[in-house]
């Protein structure tokens, strides 16, 4: 057969192929056998060294309009099929604006970090740094550097869910300042800080108890420090807290890892100091525990205690988020009840 014949015939073939594309599948298996390097229009380019050399120029000419003519319409045959998949995925995704929009839930902060940020901004406010150690702590910060060695009663309520011999989940977060005491360069300026974290004691849950708790230790060390400026301290951050017409006291009261040792109270705010069922009829409520920083505390960690002295404090931030907002049980803080969080978006500051 003529080469000019054969080219005719795949033309029209070819053409006639193409027209019956219907998806893109359908379309690159048409384009290899067209125009693809085992195809009839390639071959007959091979077998072009067999042609007598005054055709061969015109046959070369015939077979890139052939090669040229099938790309083109195999390129038009491409952008029908994409732009009938375009309409169809828009007409699948079509949106009916005449709908009412759905709304999108937006959370709230937990209340016991709208306390925890307060304090946090705070104390920085004060010049104080926040300190955050682990919650995995050897039982060596945990508690021998603050005057619990290891047969202290006091111990009895604290040293629970150790890991192995030496390692614990922290009871106290006052790990951190054993950590920062060790290291601390009073040449440059008195240690302020406050150290924020989760503890963990041995308690059973209930409305008012749990086994783990958010808490906030604060420490100041420096000369000449007193029992003057503890008690200024608390006064103005627990009015911060619950309001400036709060009125406190101190009480005495033990600690290992301070002496003298106090706890504070409020004045009810339910019944503001009158006596009710909330203060148990003593018309306070009992807030934190605090004190002047045991010497043995100081020495333990490389300080003369004969020269500087401080004071420590320690918050339950629970305790604070549940007197400040009148809760009533303190397992609803980790229930996740969307609608008690709810209640607290006001109080983001």
């Amino acid at each position: 057969m003529d080469l000019f014949d054969r080219l005719n015939k795949l033309r029209e073939r070819g053409l006639a192929e193409i027209a019956k594309v219907k998806n893109e599948q359908t379309l690159n298996e048409v384009r290899v056998k067209l125009v693809g390097r085992k195809s009839e229009l390639t071959e007959i380019l091979h077998s072009m060294k067999d042609v007598d050399p005054d055709k061969r120029r015109d046959i070369g000419k015939q077979v890139n309009k052939v090669r040229d003519l099938f790309n083109h319409n195999l390129d038009n045959v491409k952008t029908e099929i994409a732009k009938e998949l375009a309409e169809k995925q828009l007409e699948k995704e079509r949106i009916d604006v005449t709908l009412p929009g759905r709304t999108t839930h937006v959370g709230s902060k937990h209340p016991i970090n709208i306390i925890l940020d307060d304090l946090e901004k705070y104390f920085i406010g004060m010049g104080y740094q926040v300190v955050q150690g682990p919650e995995i702590e050897t039982d060596h910060y945990c508690f021998e550097m603050m005057n619990l060695p290891k047969d202290h009663p006091a111990r009895d309520m604290q040293e629970t869910f150790y890991i192995d011999t030496e390692d614990l989940l922290r009871s106290q977060t006052s790990g951190d300042q054993a950590r920062v005491l060790e290291t601390f360069d009073f040449s440059k300026g008195p240690l302020k800080m406050v150290g924020p974290g989760k503890v963990y004691r041995r308690d059973d849950d209930d409305a008012t108890h749990s086994h783990q708790f958010m808490q906030m230790e604060g420490l100041v060390v420096d000369k000449n420090i007193t029992m003057g400026d503890l008690k200024g301290i608390l006064e103005m951050m627990t009015k911060h807290v619950f309001g400036q017409d709060r009125k406190t006291r101190l009480r005495p009261s033990y600690f290992p890892f301070t002496e003298p040792s106090v706890e504070m109270d409020v004045s009810c705010f339910n019944c503001d100091g009158k006596g009710c069922a909330i203060c148990k009829y003593t018309g306070w409520i009992e807030v934190l525990g605090a004190g002047m920083v045991h010497p043995n505390v100081l020495e333990n960690a490389g300080i003369d205690s004969k020269i500087y002295g401080g004071f420590a404090f320690g918050v339950g931030l629970d305790r604070f988020a549940i007197l400040k907002y009148g809760i009533d049980d303190i397992r609803d803080f980790y229930t996740n009840d969307v609608r008690f969080l709810e209640q607290f978006s006001k109080e983001e500051r």
